[in-house]
């Protein structure tokens, strides 16, 4: 099961649209990066170091485990973001793009005739994009769940209403969505600019005073934690693995900066920020008595803030957690456009809040079933302690498949060296083995539950992909061929003025709406024609690319128009384009036929029946292609049939 086997992305034409990146300063999408892509990853240190010590495999808090444990963190953020994701991954953009999604279309497209490992490969692309939508469900919940508990430090009457506080926070953050984040987005950068500011001061102020702390960066002290505790230090990988969360981000939201002024954000200013303030929160605990530092690691994170500034750094923690989410919900969005376009996903109605930024989405029903389960995370879990322990398994997972898919890229598409690169790629593959497998002894107290909604998305969308593809071929096997049909149908139907336009998904055969109308009608218009609207494996098609024309004779036309995953398809727009065919198209003199299919589940080979009545559901709720394509809707007429599976 391809891409382009679920008929929804074919042979791969044109180019991207400039983007903007070179007409603006990098200083400039630098600071709008730290805003929008650095969320995730810059409020780890309100969770990431405290569960290491404090969650579910405690660690005593002395200067072995400090050392050892900030070691590890410095270590994975140089190893897996600044190296595998930063430094390669971001390499192998697709036309300007990144992501699971895009990353996968990249190797379908340029691997192609590879069909030994493709379906494996997509399959692995596939299941990443099913753990992300378990990760846009934890991140908001433990985030702004970590960011609210630091009332409890400035006063601990407060406890109690951090769970209201934090829902009343979430359930706003999702109403807002419909409103779009053009005009929230630009008080994003300045935020997170002062934010990450307080971040490496706060570490200072503490590093000052234990300026041995410095010796962490030494990966001898992570050497020495595995030797004197061997098992319990595998066990707290699975917490260090959260100091790099959010490391996929950057390569997702490549396309809406660009790799360079991501770059610069990480290496000049996000990743010292954060490291001095880890620094910062072992140098605390390494400065108290040891029982002072048993009381201090269940929330080192505030603590290191004299007590007047406590509360405005709940504030100011608390915006950054918004943040975090917002990017996280817009990339859920995202996410879902893509995999609707590469036909993973049936059509839903996709809104756009801004008329100049083409990437800014709100989909209805991603949005709302995404705040039910983050407000059923939040009051099942309470804390964002507990939701630490569900958090590690969608990221280190899909940060796995990254590492397999980047493997393809390294040896198939670039042709490295093989020794240098099978090097890079079981570095990689070590650790993250071994972040996934630390994290899968949290699997009972709570990793199952992405798993869960990795497994329920990964159904959905490979029952999709199937049972679309199945449908097309059944409706193939059906279809009589266009020359035939033109040469008995042209001179005995009567021809009427106007235009008919009859949408097929097949570019082969005569549309069963055309057969329908004819038998029903009987008559044809004095110029038809079958529209197929392909959506390509690159993120945008040039305009000299996007329509292909075929003269079928007796006043039939075979028109193709092609749009990348990351536009929308306006057949109206693109129609206005088509000059080849005739006079230009007038909305007024056109009417579009579309085929509403009923299925019927069958017994014959394909899928399993529960599979099928389940694709079934999910054609029946699906957005009518007329809004999709956005058709004007007094110009529509749909046609039923039924189709056996």
């Amino acid at each position: 099961m391809s891409v382009s086997e679920t008929g929804a992305a074919e042979v791969s034409v044109g180019g991207e649209p400039a983007h903007g990146h070179g007409e603006q300063g990098i200083a400039k999408l630098a600071v709008g990066a730290i805003g929008i892509v650095f969320g995730d990853i810059g409020t780890s240190p309100l969770y990431a170091f405290r569960e290491t010590f404090a969650g579910h495999h405690p660690l005593t808090p002395d200067r072995l485990h400090v050392l050892g444990v900030l070691s590890l963190i410095f270590w994975s953020m140089m190893l897996v973001v600044t190296i595998k994701y930063v430094s390669i991954i971001m390499r192998a953009d697709n036309k300007g793009e990144g992501g699971s999604l895009a990353l996968l279309a990249l190797i379908n497209r340029k691997g192609g005739g590879k069909r030994r490992w493709t379906k494996g490969i997509v399959l692995l692309g596939v299941f990443a994009t099913a753990l992300f939508y378990g990760d846009s469900m934890i991140t908001p919940a433990i985030s702004v769940l970590s960011a609210v508990e630091g009332l409890a430090v400035v006063e601990t009457a407060f406890a109690p209403l951090v769970l209201p506080i934090a829902i009343t926070i979430l359930v706003g953050l999702f109403f807002i969505q419909s409103r779009g984040t053009a005009k929230v987005g630009l008080l994003f950068g300045p935020i997170m600019l002062v934010y990450f500011t307080v971040l490496a001061g706060l570490g200072l102020l503490h590093i000052v005073q234990t300026p041995t702390i410095f010796e962490a960066l030494n990966p001898l002290h992570a050497a020495r934690f595995f030797y004197a505790e061997g098992v319990t230090a595998f066990l707290a990988m699975g917490s260090v693995v959260l100091a790099v969360t959010g490391a996929e981000a950057l390569y997702a939201d490549m396309g809406h900066f660009g790799r360079n002024p991501i770059r610069v954000s990480w290496m000049f200013f996000v990743l010292p920020a954060l490291m001095l303030n880890y620094l910062g929160q072992g140098a605390m605990l390494l400065s108290l008595t040891p029982n002072a530092a048993l009381q201090a690691i269940h929330n080192p994170f505030f603590l290191l803030a004299p007590d007047n500034f406590r509360l405005p750094l709940v504030i100011l923690a608390t915006l950054a957690t918004v943040i975090a989410s917002q990017a996280v919900i817009s990339g859920a969005f995202s996410v879902t456009q893509q995999a609707i376009q590469l036909g993973f996903i049936p059509r839903l109605r996709i809104v756009h809040t801004s008329s100049q930024a083409a990437g800014q989405i709100y989909i209805p029903a991603i949005n709302w079933a995404l705040m039910v389960m983050v407000i059923l995370l939040v009051l099942t879990f309470r804390s964002s302690s507990n939701l630490a322990a569900a958090y590690g398994i969608a990221v280190t997972g899909a940060m796995l498949i990254d590492t397999a898919l980047i493997a393809i890229v390294l040896f198939s598409l670039w042709n490295w060296n093989k020794l240098w690169a099978g090097f890079l790629v079981a570095i990689f593959a070590i650790i993250d083995v071994a972040y996934f497998g630390a994290n899968l002894t949290k699997v009972p107290d709570g990793g199952w539950f992405p798993l869960l909604i990795g497994f329920i998305a990964f159904t959905l969308l490979t029952t999709w992909a199937r049972g679309r593809q199945l449908m097309i071929d059944r409706m193939r096997e059906s279809a009589m061929p266009v020359q035939v049909f033109v040469k008995s149908a042209a001179n005995s139907a009567t021809r009427v003025a106007g235009t008919a336009v009859f949408m097929t998904s097949s570019a082969e055969g005569v549309p069963h709406a055309l057969l329908h109308n004819l038998k029903h009608n009987k008559v044809l218009h004095e110029r038809v024609i079958l529209l197929t609207v392909k959506i390509e494996d690159v993120p945008y098609v040039i305009t000299k690319a996007r329509t292909q024309m075929e003269d079928l004779g007796q006043g039939f036309f075979r028109l193709v128009l092609r749009f990348g995953f990351m536009e929308e398809p306006d057949v109206p727009g693109a129609l206005k384009d088509v000059e080849s065919c005739g006079n230009g198209f007038r909305m007024m003199d056109t009417s579009f036929f579309l085929a509403r299919q009923t299925l019927i589940a069958s017994s014959r080979p394909g899928m399993a029946i529960w599979r099928e009545k389940l694709f079934a559901w999910m054609l029946r709720n699906a957005e009518s292609a007329m809004e999709f394509f956005k058709l004007p809707t007094n110009r529509v007429v749909e046609l039923g049939s039924q189709v056996e599976i």
